[in-house]
Parts: C-alpha cells; structure tokens; sequence
C-alpha cells in the first residue's frame, strides 16, 4: 500500500550517468541503467538523501510523493565503499560493480618494458574508472594530464598499448559506434573547462565508425576556448599503428 513519503527523484536532463551517487546510497537504491543513474525502486529508497551531495550535476533531490513504504529487508547492506580520493579499502557497489569508485594508482611515466621477468605484462594504467562515460568530470587525475581517448577495441587491438600509448597519460576509454558521440563532446568539453588538460593523444581504430572520436574531441577543444594539442594515432585491424 502506498502511502505518502519522501523518496528521492533523479532528473535525467541534468544526470550525466557519472555514478558517484551510487557509492553514497547505502541502501543499494540507485543503479546506473543506460548511462543515466535510475532508482532500483521507492522501496530500497530511504529518502533520508544521503546521495544528494555527491551529484556534481544537481540532478537528484527529494519529493514528496506517493511512494511504497521504504522495506529494509530488502536492503543488502555492503562493507564500506573506497573514496573518490582512492581509499582502496571496502567492498563493491551496490549493483556489483567497483565502476564509480575514482582512483589514483602508480602511474608508470616512462614506458614500460615487454613483460616483467616473469613473463607478466606490466600495466601502465594510473587510474579508475577508465570509462569516458563513468568518469567524473573533476576527478582528481585529470589536473594537468596527457589524455589518451582511446575506443575500446585499440586497447585490445594494439599490442603496443600498455607499452608506448598509455604511459604518462590518462586514459579514457570509449565506444563511437555505440555511445552517443554529442554526449561524449558534452564531456570533453566539461574535462577542459573544469582541468589543465597538457595535450590529447586520440587512438581510434581504422574502421569508419571510429573516426567520430576524434571529431568530437576537436570540437570540444574549440569550444573550450583552450589551445591544447590533439594528435591522432589510428590503429589497423591487425594491430599496428600509423
């Protein structure tokens, strides 16, 4: 039986599907679902509003309204979450996976050797997430960096990637033919206005659908205003690079 109570409403203009919110509910209400975060139902919501203050968009605020109880046994209650200042101690998100938990690791700055001496690749990687559409526009590894955006299959494609393209750099990772790419200048733009950003280096694959990605990292540089470098490194179906 409904009744009225408070419970949390997401604005999903305002929402850019950053995830930050999730870590903060506690009771596992909000999931991102379509690169928009969605509440899982008014019955996991609490409205206590204890996620408001992680939304850097503004898009969640509590209503008044007809609403299921709230239902506490339905609460799975998780161990801590990491900060976003890279607290590497807690369990995962509520939905399962660690995507928002923004994280600064050991960047390697000089290129990495073939393999460790046991046969392991290093990884270059100096960040979490690494998704263009999870990651906060004022994460704190994005001051003064190198970007490498990148569609997801040149990480796969390119033997060289750990190697020669992700070091000193951070990286984020994208799909152009699947993602919407006027949401992905919307968030390039936001990462040059809000960050020093030193330069871009744009890794898409030779495919036709690639090459959107580099059009709408140029297009934010020029709307930003900011004189920063974008090259571009395509990458063959067979792995090598031009």
């Amino acid at each position: 039986m409904k009744t009225t109570r408070t419970v949390l409403h997401i604005d999903e203009e305002k929402c850019d599907g950053c995830g930050l919110c999730v870590p903060a509910c506690e009771e596992g209400a909000i999931q991102i679902v379509g690169g928009k975060a969605r509440l899982v139902s008014e019955r996991h919501c609490d409205g206590l509003g204890a996620c408001i203050g992680e939304c850097p968009r503004n898009a969640l605020i509590l209503v008044e309204k007809e609403a299921e109880p709230f239902d506490e046994t339905l609460v799975d209650k998780k161990a801590p979450f990491p900060s976003i200042h890279g607290d590497h101690e807690g369990g995962s998100l509520p939905c399962g996976c660690p995507s928002a938990q923004v994280r600064t690791l050991f960047p390697t700055l000089s290129p990495a050797p073939e393999s460790s001496p046991g046969g392991t690749t290093l990884s270059s990687l100096s960040h979490w997430p690494v998704q263009i559409r999870l990651i906060p526009p004022k994460a704190p590894f994005l001051e003064n960096a190198y970007l490498l955006i990148a569609a997801d299959c040149t990480a796969v494609a390119c033997p060289r990637f750990h190697g020669e393209l992700l070091p000193g750099k951070v990286v984020l990772l994208g799909c152009p033919k699947f993602d919407d790419l006027p949401d992905y200048r919307e968030k390039f733009l936001r990462i040059l206005r809000e960050n020093e950003i030193r330069g871009i280096t744009v890794c898409a694959m030779e495919v036709p659908c690639c090459q959107g990605l580099e059009k709408a990292v140029r297009e934010a540089v020029a709307l930003s205003g900011k004189n920063v470098p974008v090259k571009r490194i395509i990458v063959t179906i067979d792995g090598n690079m031009r």
